[in-house]
């Protein structure tokens, strides 16, 4: 059996035709990115798994993919579940406890999480009630910060180990959104972070910023969901950048590589809503990516590729999120 230092997760919220369409793709397109999951030989294993074997720096079998879900809906005990009980996969539901106590009539309920994770769903933390995390309360200290931001994520794990009896103490960034000190408060308290910009994750993967590959929406097509499964991460030393939250409208992000298995004239970054970014590479290992304009308000991404040499149709993948304020 092939072996692999690397995988690819994937991010859902809906199944469902009568739901926001960006969020949301029918039983029908799930159905056939399972299938196509099947019939292509990938290994579909638990999310907690995969992070821990990645930890340890231990390989995996080739093709590993995780299934995720955001917000714990009612369609995915609906829609989804039977169709994942089918083929017998595994899966991770992030949930927000204080919704479910509040018995919001769009989340499943704690009996519903019980029964799923009886037939081998992993029930994690998405925060209390989906709040931004990294956003500071006015006249709010930083260290008023990070005693809220601590309790609202550890009330939330012992709320799910009381209920479900997990304890995975895996945090999925509500809305995907975190900064450098939200990151070093998830470290600091033993978490796993994990966002929703796109990318493989690998042995040298930061822990506190797990990508995911979201499967909804525009991104739901399977044509352009092949691409990315068997994607594979950049082998990357270092990250520098100020910050993820920031008022820099152009902000620098620096790449410094590990080792470099693809050709740099073929590295390329590409920025929301303009295109090829400015690449400038500072030395044979260490390269510089900004944008070409000013990035607008809100949620923006760099996302960087290069074909992987001597692997016809496979691309190094990695994403790079923004929230310029």
């Amino acid at each position: 059996m092939k072996c692999a230092s690397a995988a690819v997760i994937l991010q859902y919220h809906h199944v469902s035709e009568k739901l926001p369409a960006v969020t949301s793709l029918s039983a029908e397109q799930f159905r056939a990115h399972l299938s196509y999951l099947r019939d292509s030989q990938f290994k579909v294993v638990p999310l907690d798994e995969l992070l821990k074997s990645l930890r340890k720096g231990d390989t995996l079998p080739a093709k590993t993919v995780a299934i995720t879900f955001d917000d714990g809906y009612d369609n995915n005990i609906e829609q989804a579940a039977p169709i994942l009980q089918e083929f017998n996969y595994p899966y991770t539901i992030f949930v927000n406890p204080k919704l479910i106590d509040e018995q919001q009539n769009y989340v499943m309920t704690w009996p519903q999480l019980k029964q799923l994770a009886s037939k081998g769903a992993l029930i994690a933390n998405h925060s209390a009630k989906h709040d931004y995390l990294h956003k500071r309360l006015p006249d709010e200290s930083l260290p008023q910060w990070r005693t809220r931001v601590s309790q609202d994520i550890t009330w939330s794990e012992q709320r799910i180990k009381d209920e479900v009896g997990h304890h995975a103490k895996l945090l999925a960034y509500p809305y995907g959104e975190f900064n450098n000190e939200l990151r070093a408060l998830v470290k600091s308290l033993g978490f796993t972070g994990i966002g929703q910009h796109s990318g493989a994750v690998g042995i040298d993967s930061d822990f506190t910023r797990i990508p995911r590959f979201p499967a909804s929406g525009v991104y739901s097509e399977l044509d352009t969901l092949k691409v990315k499964l068997n994607s594979v991460p950049f082998s990357i030393a270092e990250l520098s950048y100020d910050d993820s939250v920031t008022d820099m409208q152009r902000p620098s992000l620096r790449i410094d590589f590990k080792k470099i298995n693809f050709n740099p004239e073929q590295f390329t970054c590409y920025v929301s809503g303009q295109g090829k970014g400015n690449i400038e590479w500072l030395n044979d290992k260490q390269v510089r990516v900004e944008a070409v304009k000013n990035l607008p308000k809100g949620r923006s991404r760099y996302n960087c590729t290069a074909p992987v040499k001597g692997q016809p149709g496979q691309f190094f993948w990695f994403s790079q999120p923004w929230v310029i304020l």
